[in-house]
This record gives structure tokens, C-alpha cells and sequence, in this order.
């Protein structure tokens, strides 16, 4: 019962977050006056493709200008530009918090949709193929190299390997990305220089699979290349550092196993560290990469939220701010229940 209340707490606390941080991404919107510039933006586009289309019938230009300001004044009461940003606060804040997210201004999905959560979750699969596999391959190859280092420190493979992790760790995603395109797409040939499916695409559904496997395969190699050798330092470090602990020098000095040692003085303790970057890495990963999906042209969320920046849409930037605050609340509170279970240590 102590546990669940306390559970209760840090997740009520959690939650306090998510609102905050959604608060404050509006505020700055407003109060830096972003919001009124992207809205004046679109109405300033909206009105002048409306002249151009009116210019075709309305010949005499007093009426032409007395039409266009009777329609750029009824898109500004439409946006709310007549009235302060604060006003339009507590309509935002609900709007967003029921994901009621309404309709992007510029952006659209690639079936035609203005609907923000038709376009977020028409990138998000894209996502989870390319960003979060790349991590779920690092993360698996970093925890076997990671406790293999841990147990030989100071040896040759350990020396070589804190080389390696150190130069994959520096290398810029973008270089890695476009020296992999020079080479084996362009040099070689064995893999798409770009893109998410050939076109035309394969009609037979393990044809498509395979067809997008086929061309994830360089940008999932580049976040690989990137990021596993932080990965595997990391776990190193972690692992050796509670392998250098009071209570592990006991369980040795009994005689048990070294493997029983590794295993359950050693692992499990330093798995609660482990797990933070793992669980968290995977929250951030559904936030894509923006350097790396750009180089290979890639449709995911990264993609997405540079492009609603760049295209000033408001809605969208909002939108993608409260799901990315979302799953890292969420995750926060998974890792407080696996702290529990994992870490012995841990007793509320």
C-alpha cells in the first residue's frame, strides 16, 4: 500500500509536468508573439491567393480591395487575431489536452488530410522502423560489449574498444548518413540512396515489407554506427563501477560463483541506470531524427516537427510538443514501477 501511494504521488507530480509543459510551450508562443506572426503569415498567404483568384471576375479595383479587406478582416475574427494571445489561452490548453488537435494550417498528410493527428500518426510508424529500431539494435549490442568490457578492464580488446566507442560516439550522424550513401548506394549499389519505398511500390504486402526494410537499411546502419559505441562505454562504466562495491567484494569473499556475482549482485543493480537511458532513449527515439531523416529523406516525426517550424504551423508544433512531454511522462512513471522490481536497493 506504501508503494502505490507513493506511486500515486510521483505520478499526480508527473502529471502536474505534462500541464506545465504545455502551458509554458503556449506562453512562449504567445507572449513572444510567434503565435500572432504565424497566424498573420497564413491569413497574409490565404488572402493573397483569394485576390488572385478574385482578380479573374472583379475587374474594377476599389471593389477588388473592398472584398480582399472585408475577407482578410473576417479571417483575422476567425483566428483570433483581433483579440489578445491570452484570450486564446485556455481554448488552446483544452484543445490540445483532449487531442482535439483540429487541423494543420500548411501541412498535410500524404493522402491529402489536414487533420493533425491523421498527419502525426501517419509519420509515427515511420518513426518506430527507423529511429527506435536503431536504438533497440544499439542498446542490445551495447548491454553484450558493454558487461564482456566490464570483465576484462584493462586488456587489449577493452583498450581497442574505448577507442572505438570514443570515434562513435564524435562521428555526426549526417557525415556517417552521406558517406554510406556515397558508398553503397552510389559506389555499390546495394542499397536506395533515400526515401521510404520504391516507386512504384510493391502491391503484395511481404513485397512492400521487404521493400521498406530494403531502404531503412542504411539509415538505421548510420544511428547504429552513431550511437552504439556511446551505448556500449556507458554500460561498461556503469557495470564496472558496481562491480567495485562493498556488498560485491562480500559476495566473492563467500565463495559464491562469479556468474551468481554478475548475475545478481552485479547486473542487478546497475540494471535501474541501464534501464533509465534504454526506457527514456526509447521515448526520445519516437521524436525522430532530424539530421539523419533529412539526409535520406525520410517521412518521420523528426522530419515533421523541422518542417511545422519551418512552415510556421502553429498547431502542429503544439501538438508535437504535448506528445513528446506525454511519453516522457509516461516513461518516467514505468521506470518508477521497474525501480521497484528491479533495483533491491529500492524500498518505499
Amino acid at each position: 500500500m506504501k508503494a502505490a501511494r507513493v506511486l500515486a504521488v510521483r505520478g499526480a507530480t508527473l502529471f502536474g509536468v505534462l500541464i506545465v509543459s504545455l502551458l509554458l510551450v503556449i506562453v512562449v508562443l504567445g507572449a513572444t508573439g510567434v503565435s500572432d506572426r504565424m497566424i498573420d503569415s497564413l491569413v497574409n498567404e490565404q488572402v493573397r491567393g483569394l485576390r488572385q483568384s478574385l482578380a479573374q471576375t472583379i475587374r474594377d479595383p476599389d471593389q477588388l480591395e473592398r472584398v480582399v479587406s472585408e475577407q482578410r478582416q473576417q479571417l483575422i475574427s476567425f483566428y483570433g487575431l483581433d483579440r489578445p494571445w491570452y484570450t486564446r489561452l485556455p481554448d488552446m490548453v483544452w484543445r490540445v489536452f483532449t487531442l482535439d488537435l483540429g487541423s494543420a494550417r500548411t501541412l498535410k498528410s500524404f493522402e491529402g488530410s489536414t487533420r493533425v493527428s491523421d498527419i502525426v500518426l501517419e509519420r509515427l510508424p515511420n518513426t518506430i522502423i527507423l529511429v527506435t529500431s536503431a536504438l533497440v539494435i544499439s542498446a542490445v549490442i551495447g548491454l553484450y560489449v558493454g558487461v564482456k568490457l566490464a570483465t576484462r578492464v584493462g586488456s587489449r580488446l577493452d583498450r581497442a574498444m574505448s577507442y572505438l566507442s570514443a570515434v562513435s560516439y564524435a562521428l555526426p550522424t549526417w557525415w556517417v548518413g552521406i558517406l554510406l550513401i556515397l558508398v553503397l548506394s552510389f559506389q555499390v549499389r546495394l542499397f536506395p540512396f533515400g526515401g521510404i519505398i520504391s516507386a512504384p511500390a510493391p502491391q503484395d504486402p511481404l513485397a512492400r515489407a521487404l521493400d521498406v526494410i530494403w531502404h531503412a537499411a542504411l539509415p538505421v546502419a548510420t544511428l547504429v554506427v552513431a550511437s552504439v559505441g556511446g551505448w556500449a562505454y556507458a554500460v561498461r562504466t556503469m557495470v564496472l563501477n558496481t562491480a567495485q562495491e562493498d556488498f560485491v567484494t562480500a559476495a566473492r569473499a563467500k565463495g559464491l560463483p562469479e556468474n551468481v556475482v554478475m548475475r545478481r549482485h552485479i547486473i542487478r543493480v546497475a540494471a535501474p541506470p541501464i534501464l533509465t537511458n534504454i526506457v527514456l532513449g526509447l521515448a526520445a527515439s519516437l521524436g525522430g531524427a532530424i539530421l539523419t531523416e533529412t539526409v535520406f529523406n525520410w517521412p518521420g516525426m523528426g522530419r515533421l516537427y523541422f518542417d511545422a517550424i519551418m512552415a510556421l504551423d502553429e498547431n502542429v508544433v503544439v501538438a508535437l510538443t504535448f506528445m513528446f512531454t506525454v511519453l516522457y511522462v509516461v516513461s518516467r512513471f514505468v521506470l518508477e514501477v521497474l525501480y521497484i522490481m528491479l533495483d533491491p536497493r529500492v524500498r518505499y
